[in-house]
């Protein structure tokens, strides 16, 4: 009954039936891209090469016209039983070492701005959180309300970590964070979640894209990178001006976006600013709610994008989904 799933990089696993591809390959010591586990921001998305799937759960990211052309979320799609599986994807070895932790997490500093709150968080340096800048982690408040947000530095020394969190009207987790939270106040955490980092990008040109605080996992991997790319365009999309609350190191090409500002050097949607020409010797990094992130990918793609040089965390609200506020 048991499957065999077999990678691009000729890696294969076991896959048993009613198991997620995802939790197969974790399994086995395997770490396949990803990010909401649910079916719902298609980090996951591969296109399956032999073999058969069977979906464990209705998605909202897949079309018929996808699912027939061989698409699949491996978070949500478990192998056909007997069945010899090959996916168009690689592990990422590179993920396999890091351990999720729940670690005690003292509130440091507590910096709010009208709807967005920068929550500076002390950790303790054994066992210390081992991460890789893009990935994300689930806070956990007192009485156990949880909710998943980007971590916004590269690993530090100190161990300490920085969490870019937006308000969202009604959200229990936004009323605590932003009316009650304190210094010194003892919280948690669980992590290190999902597979967004950056890696590869030695010489090659580097676009960054962000909206809101999806420039979280962006500013991470600016300040934990060791390759140098041939160009690194950061385009960020933001309401007005007022809401670019950080600005990008010395070398990083910005293009600041506001959607509401008519009198800003750049207007409307962020996805209308992408470069033009061949962007086929390009690699993008991307991060924010779903809706740019498709139309950006449609975009970057018909202008000659490999895509497999398009990786994305998309920002979905839900209740144990990583969003604004999620």
């Amino acid at each position: 009954m048991t499957a065999t799933v077999t990678l691009a990089n000729q890696k294969s696993f076991k896959a048993p039936p009613g198991v997620s591809l995802l939790d197969a390959a974790a399994a086995a010591g395997l770490a396949l891209p990803h990010s909401c586990r649910s079916g719902r921001c298609s980090s996951c998305k591969t296109r399956v090469l032999r073999g058969q799937v069977l979906p464990l759960r209705t998605d909202t990211v897949l079309s018929a016209e996808e699912r027939a052309a061989g698409w699949s979320l491996s978070c949500i799609d478990a192998a056909a039983p007997d069945c010899e599986l090959q996916l168009d994807l690689e592990d990422q070895a590179e993920l396999a070492g890091l351990r999720s932790l729940t670690l005690p997490a003292r509130v440091e500093r507590l910096e709010r701005r009208a709807d967005l709150l920068i929550l500076s968080l002390r950790l303790p340096l054994q066992p210390r959180l081992a991460y890789l800048p893009g990935q994300y982690l689930d806070l956990i408040a007192p009485g156990g309300l949880r909710r998943s947000y980007s971590i916004a530095n590269a690993p530090r020394a100190d161990g300490r970590i920085e969490l870019h969190i937006r308000r969202v009207a009604g959200g229990a987790m936004s009323e605590f964070l932003f009316d009650q939270l304190q210094p010194e106040q003892l919280l948690h955490l669980q992590g290190p979640r999902g597979s967004f980092h950056l890696r590869q990008v030695e010489g090659r040109p580097l676009l960054l894209l962000a909206t809101g605080t999806g420039i979280a996992p962006i500013k991470a991997m600016l300040e934990g990178m060791t390759q140098r790319p041939s160009r690194t365009l950061l385009i960020w999309g933001n309401r007005r001006s007022d809401d670019i609350y950080w600005q990008p190191p010395a070398g990083v090409e910005f293009w600041p976006v506001c959607s509401r500002e008519a009198g800003a050097a750049r207007t409307g949607h962020l996805q209308q600013h992408l470069p033009d020409g061949d962007l086929s010797a390009w690699t993008v990094r991307a991060c924010g709610n779903p809706a740019m992130l498709d139309a950006a990918r449609a975009l970057l793609l018909a202008r000659g994008l490999p895509e497999r040089e398009f990786h994305a965390d998309a920002f979905v609200a839900s209740g144990q989904d990583k969003g604004e506020e999620a």
